[in-house]
């Protein structure tokens, strides 16, 4: 059985169902009511812990009852604060590379800020080094890329030797040292002298991009392992009604709102910083991010002991490994004709330890669902190879359309807070496809699984950036310069006669791709990794944004006038077919999503422990 093999849905909810951990427990007494879905849900109670009767579908229930979301952990709320703080931090200091880097100083400025009496307060942009867009455009995606590669080693050591939560406070102590540094690199006298403040600033970001890695692989499987159950079950709501009370739907509902506290903060994050470099200076907006970044190991150590945490695996990585070339043995080629007939093999039924009996190595020491969460994991990896070409298109919001805003007609707005639009639109929308839009597909029988969704979120950011395309190209029409904006920003202070504001529905395209790919690629990365490779997986998936950011170098070349239509265009294209491909390989998967999710848990998978409990 490859990777992409179906398994059996009816023999796992079967056993499932046969298992003592589902079994119905008629005696328990009810203590108390919560609501799914807006039906009230009997509570019981065992063994003074609350419990809901937990039996597991049979394959009917899969296929006819409809499912919802359970009831989300107290303790994740405090994560998704510390999520916040941390987006603040992030996002309120990266909204204002593009000017830091890009425009130079204002007449009359030594921090970067527009001078009273001096500035052109309407259309004005802050500025610092001016090295120009493509030297912002770099310095933005190497950024992105540096952030989004280190989770890996922030995952190895989680996973393997510390925890998330060692990892993540220790990511917290890197980052600040690097936020600090960009502090220094703002300040007024380091400003006078670009080539020592480019070089500090470059040193910041590599050592804050550490840190960031090393929080941004642990923070989202923290999150949701405060949800316990990972198994759906059969219940029945107060109005009579039989619903599947699926993990799926609960992980994907925790991501949301994750999500929407990431927005929040890097909303506010972003606003306040924009404006502070425009009436103070840069310091200013390298300062408040770091002050608001103190706040994440101050929560996270007053909710210890509230947390369930996964302790470290020891050497896992290595037997996941052997596991694989084991697996992998006799099936390989570079024969393109022999590797296609050996798809159809069952490689991973070889390699489990009821096969091998006694023959097994002496390192296989676990059981056989672990080789199924092992492939299962693999199965997710694979689904992640096409989100380069999803955050290809994202990432323009972080460089290109800042600098295309600074040449349409501002009224006042500085260029780089229209971004916002994006934050803005999703935590508009996310609450409306949680409370409005999901539910009402459920009841319609319409199963809009995840990788359906990655999809849509595809399709949804080629289109963003078709409008982005549409976009520009009035910019050369209708402006005083035609195709060279930037010159006549630059040289001769005039913008073109376009409101900035059409903008908006690029970033709210934009908002909603997200909600479909990002989200969901949070959800889908924790749901199929096994449980104590959660963070390695969540790491793939963000490595992917790394791979976008490589990639879009490639792109420099376009991001300056007169290329840039063809920037978006490209980039709208390469979405699309990213789409395209991505369901045209996964498609088979999506049938499996039952099966993949109802796995038994393997008895070599660390269990959560309560924090208490593990300082014991």
């Amino acid at each position: 059985m490859n990777a992409s093999d179906p398994v059996d849905v009816a023999e796992i909810a079967k056993s499932r169902a046969l298992s003592k951990d589902v079994a119905v427990n008629e005696k328990a007494p009810i203590v108390d009511e919560m609501t799914i879905d807006n039906a009230p849900l009997r509570n019981v109670s065992i063994d003074g812990e609350d419990s809901l009767d937990k039996t597991a579908p049979t394959e009917e229930e899969l296929a006819t009852l409809r499912r919802v979301a359970g009831k989300l952990p107290i303790a994740a709320y405090s994560v998704a604060f510390v999520e916040l703080c941390e987006r603040f931090s992030y996002y309120g200091t990266t909204a204002v590379f593009v000017n830091f880097i890009q425009r130079p100083l204002p007449d009359g400025s030594s921090a970067g800020n527009l001078v009273a009496g001096v500035s052109d307060w309407s259309n004005d942009s802050p500025g610092a080094l001016g090295m120009g867009q493509q030297a912002s455009t770099g310095l933005t995606l190497f950024n992105a890329f540096w952030s989004y590669i280190m989770p890996l080693f922030g995952a190895m050591i989680a996973d393997q030797y510390w925890g998330r939560y060692r990892t993540i406070m220790s990511a917290i102590a890197c980052a600040l040292v690097g936020h600090v540094i960009l502090i220094i690199s703002a300040i007024p006298q380091v400003i006078q002298h670009p080539n020592g403040a480019i070089g500090c600033f470059s040193v910041g970001l590599i050592i804050m991009g550490i840190g960031t890695g090393g929080f941004k692989a642990n923070i989202a499987p923290l999150i949701a392992e405060q949800y316990r159950d990972d198994k759906p079950y059969v219940s029945t709501l107060a109005t009579g009604e039989r619903v599947i009370i699926d993990p799926s739907a609960t992980v994907s509902r925790i991501y949301l709102y994750f999500y929407m506290m990431v927005n929040i903060g890097s909303f506010v994050g972003q606003i306040a910083m924009v404006y502070a470099e425009r009436y103070v200076g840069f310091w200013l907006s390298y300062l408040l991010p770091t002050a608001m970044f103190c706040l994440c190991p101050a929560v996270l150590l007053i909710c210890k002991k509230q947390y369930v945490l996964t302790p470290p695996s020891g050497s896992i990585y290595t037997k996941a490994f052997k596991l694989w070339k084991l697996a992998m043995k006799g099936h390989w080629s570079l024969n393109p004709v022999r590797w296609f007939k050996s798809s159809d093999t069952d490689i991973w039924a070889t390699a489990k330890p009821s096969h091998l009996g006694a023959n097994k190595p002496a390192w296989m020491d676990f059981d056989d669902a672990w080789v199924d969460e092992v492939r299962r994991g693999l199965m997710a990896c694979r689904v992640f190879l096409w989100f380069p070409l999803y955050w290809l298109a994202y990432n323009q919001m972080l460089n290109n359309l800042t600098s295309q805003a600074a040449t349409m007609k501002l009224g006042g707005v500085p260029n780089d807070i229209i971004n916002n639009l994006n934050p803005i639109a999703l935590i508009i929308f996310i609450p409306i496809f949680d409370q409005l839009v999901y539910p009402a597909l459920r009841k319609m029988g319409i199963r809009f699984t995840p990788l359906k969704r990655i999809t849509a979120g595809f399709v949804t950011a080629a289109l963003g950036m078709v409008v982005a395309a549409v976009t520009q190209h009035y910019i050369y029409k209708l402006g005083p310069c035609g195709k060279e904006a930037n010159y006549c920003l630059e040289e001769k202070h005039e913008h073109t006669n376009i409101s900035v504001w059409i903008q908006a529905l690029t970033y709210i395209l934009g908002g909603i791709s997200e909600i479909f790919a990002s989200v969901t690629g949070l959800e889908y990365a924790y749901t199929k990794a096994p449980k104590n490779m959660r963070s390695l997986v969540q790491a793939v998936s963000l490595l992917m944004n790394a791979f976008s950011s490589a990639i879009g170098q490639a792109f420099i070349g376009l991001a300056d006038d007169p290329l840039l239509v063809w920037n978006y265009t490209v980039v709208a294209i390469l979405a699309f077919l990213g789409g395209v491909g991505f369901w045209a390989t996964n498609y088979k998967l999506d049938g499996q999503e039952d099966a993949m999710n109802m796995l038994p848990n393997s008895e070599f998978t660390p269990q959560a422990v309560v924090q208490d409990e593990e300082r014991k």
